[in-house]
């Protein structure tokens, strides 16, 4: 069938007036900007329930056992592996990368294109340092093949001294702590120097300083520190008489509702990449009132309690210290002097203790000698420097700073405990220099000492002595110091995490 012109030219005129149309100009006038909005909103807006953990439009993923692995030596492929570094230039720092990557934005329209930017090169080298250490993970030499001018990692005291050692080196390159300056002492930015709780304060302090890692530009960080002390927290709000923590929730909770307001970087991960650090009892004082708020971040604990939901995967264990001076009495009696086998003076805190106190301190050995106070003119620090072995059952807590009192000591520490994830365990091979003595086999605490023979001894104190230096603390930190190690134990949880902004290509 044909179709005439002037059926053509009807047609046309029939077009041309459907598309003259006032009714249909107003319908596009009105229709299509609400069309552009509508895309715009649902492109760059999240959905409200995006902010539940579950479903939220951020990617974030948890490595597992992937840090484990790697100072194990496994082969194993990391999920992480799966991130480009090739655009990467080998010989630029970090923070050059960054400024050079604003040059790039100064184009840029809005800060969120250009915190994204930053975002993504902070990721893109956490990618290659994962490589760096999984390919250090592979030579299982005792000794790293790094060179260092202040110490090379070497001995079974590590899991595997190689990765250990590119791990840290890439540390001191990358690792950047943005430190919130919201909050007031003594609760904040303040903490205990001189108690049993000193490692809380000492850590807050040294960070505040601003002088090692710290960062002032929030969007170079690579992990975001919540710096309330629990120990002043518990010290001016817990109500002891109603034994009332109802205070000290609402205050962290209020906290956190401020930063994530103020700044993108909660939500940004939901937590993730955020660090909260106790030495104090931090499970029982949050677990009515915090449940969900620390369920993606790094809990830094000395209570590092996996029966209290301590999680191996993210959050990180740091010693407990008592340094009731302020400084650290370190060294000992050679090893042929020490004439006690095992040592212990303490008093009645939690059902560990009184099992050993029950079954060892009324039977007067010399060998295994417990107390629950010790008598008069008789020196703590003296007992623990004339003894093979210090006995370092959990209290109230599972964590108690005689680990560290032994390590002091050059005393072989002996570890009673149930649940207890021992500190910086994901790099030290703590079966090398301690024994684990089971607490249903406490009544053979003798028999498993006498077991161990005088050249295994011996390999075990000399290795208290080398780590040592992993756990003192120093006025000015050192290389390598339990300063430095604890901002490791969050540098490895940190590699775990991978995060992507929404909304921006």
């Amino acid at each position: 069938m044909m179709i005439s012109p002037h059926n053509d030219k009807a047609q046309h005129r029939h077009t041309s007036s459907f598309w003259s149309s006032p009714s249909l100009n107003l319908s596009l006038i009105l229709v299509i900007p609400s069309v552009v909005l509508l895309v715009l909103v649902s492109t760059l807006v999240p959905h409200p329930s995006t902010f539940s953990p579950l479903s939220s439009p951020w990617k974030w993923r948890y490595g597992g056992h992937w840090y484990s692995s790697i100072f194990n030596g496994s082969s194993t492929d990391s999920p992480f592996m799966e991130a480009e570094t090739d655009k990467l230039d080998p010989n630029m720092s970090f923070s050059d990368a960054l400024l050079d990557k604003d040059i790039d934005n100064v184009t840029s329209t809005t800060r969120v294109v250009k915190r994204s930017s930053k975002l993504k090169m902070v990721e893109a080298y956490m990618a290659r340092a994962r490589s760096f250490i999984k390919e250090a993970a592979r030579v299982r030499n005792l000794t790293s093949i790094h060179h260092d001018p202040d110490y090379v990692p070497h001995g079974p005291i590590y899991r595997n001294a190689n990765a250990f050692h590119r791990s840290y080196l890439e540390m001191e390159k990358l690792f950047k702590v943005y430190v919130y300056q919201e909050g007031e002492p003594p609760m904040f930015h303040n903490g205990p120097c001189k108690s049993i709780y000193s490692s809380e304060g000492r850590f807050i302090h040294e960070v505040e300083k601003g002088k090692l890692y710290t960062t002032q530009d929030p969007d170079e960080a690579l992990v975001y520190f919540l710096p309330f002390s629990v120990a002043m927290l518990v010290r001016y709000l817990y109500e002891s008489e109603s034994l009332k923590t109802d205070a000290i929730g609402r205050i962290v909770i209020d906290y956190i509702h401020v930063i994530s307001g103020k700044y993108p970087y909660w939500n940004r991960s939901v937590g993730a990449d955020h660090f909260m650090l106790s030495c104090h009892d931090w499970g029982p004082l949050a677990s009515s009132y915090v449940p969900h708020l620390f369920n993606k971040s790094i809990r830094v604990l000395c209570n590092a309690n996996t029966s209290e939901g301590f999680n191996p995967a993210k959050d990180a264990s740091f010693p407990e210290n008592n340094l009731l001076k302020g400084e650290a009495d370190i060294g000992g009696l050679p090893p042929s002097r020490r004439s006690i086998l095992a040592f212990f003076a303490g008093h009645l805190h939690g059902y560990i203790r009184y099992l050993l106190l029950n079954e060892w301190k009324d039977k007067n050995d010399p060998d295994v000698q417990v107390y629950d106070q010790l008598p008069k003119g008789v020196s703590y620090m003296s007992k623990l420097k004339n003894s093979r072995f210090c006995l370092c059952p959990s209290g109230y807590e599972v964590a108690s700073p005689r680990i560290v009192e032994a390590i002091y000591a050059e005393c072989v520490p002996v570890l009673i405990s149930d649940g207890y994830v021992a500190p910086f365990s994901d790099v030290l091979n703590w079966k090398s220099f301690s024994v684990q003595i089971a607490v249903k086999d406490i009544p053979n605490i003798k028999e498993i000492l006498m077991g161990i023979s005088q050249r295994q001894y011996l390999r075990m104190q000399r290795r208290v002595k080398q780590v040592q230096r992993h756990f003192v603390v120093n006025p000015t930190p050192k290389r390598y110091d339990v300063f430095h190690m604890i901002n490791h134990s969050i540098w490895l949880r940190r590699l775990n995490v991978h995060i992507q902004d929404f909304g921006v290509p």
